[in-house]
This record gives structure tokens, C-alpha cells and sequence, in this order.
């Protein structure tokens, strides 16, 4: 959940790096509080019946296009790549692909242009 929250405290940086960590907590915990949000929409009986999420799910959605843009940059920073790469995602089947590989890989070590390394960064607080 920490993880989550320190994503929305940099709601629109996209500036920097993001750990794997970071990014994929986020992902699952976004995922849950959609799915909540489609839960809530339907016990409310907001929901629209054809798609079967309503209002709530629409609100959080929306509240959450950029910090999931930015933290998805700042991941893209974090293995050496241009947050433009996201635009490879357009590519039918094979940017999804891409992307996603990008996205699992390890952190590039030691600084890159975007910053210092977010891991090492962690070790040294520890």
C-alpha cells in the first residue's frame, strides 16, 4: 500500500526513475481498487448494465491517468529508455510485447541520465 500512496504523493512526476517494485505494487493495488470501484457501482445500482461498471469506477479512472502515466515513465527511465517509448504500446501485439518486457526488466545499474538508481538509493537508507 506504502507503494501506492508514494505514487500518488508524486502525482505528476515524470521526472526520475521507478523500480520494478514500485511500478508493479502500484499496478496490483490500482487493479484492486478498480475492481472495488466496479463492486461498489454495482451494489450501489449506478452501474451501466452493458458494461457493468458505473460512476465510482469512471471517477477513479480518470483520477488516476497520470499517476499511472508518470510512474509508467519514470519505470521507462528507470531501464534506460525515453518515456516516449510508451507510445510503442500503439504497435499492435508486438509494442505490447515490448513494453512489457521493458517493464520487467532490471534496473539499469548505477546512474543513467534520469537519475540515480532508485535500489541503490534504498540500500543506502537501510
Amino acid at each position: 500500500m506504502n507503494w501506492f500512496l508514494q505514487v500518488l504523493k508524486k502525482y505528476a512526476v515524470f521526472s526520475g526513475r521507478a523500480r520494478r517494485k514500485e511500478y508493479w505494487m502500484f499496478s496490483l493495488f490500482y487493479i484492486l481498487f478498480a475492481i472495488v470501484a466496479m463492486i461498489l457501482d454495482n451494489m450501489l445500482g449506478i452501474a451501466v448494465e452493458e458494461l457493468n461498471y458505473g460512476p465510482i469506477y469512471g471517477i477513479f479512472v480518470f483520477a488516476m491517468i497520470i499517476p499511472s502515466l508518470a510512474v509508467l515513465v519514470r519505470r521507462l527511465h528507470d531501464v534506460g529508455k525515453s518515456g516516449w517509448m510508451v507510445l510503442v504500446s500503439f504497435i499492435p501485439i508486438a509494442g505490447a510485447i515490448w513494453l512489457f518486457v521493458l517493464l520487467v526488466t532490471d534496473s539499469t545499474p548505477g546512474a543513467n541520465r534520469y537519475g540515480e538508481n532508485p535500489k541503490e538509493e534504498d540500500y543506502i537508507l537501510i
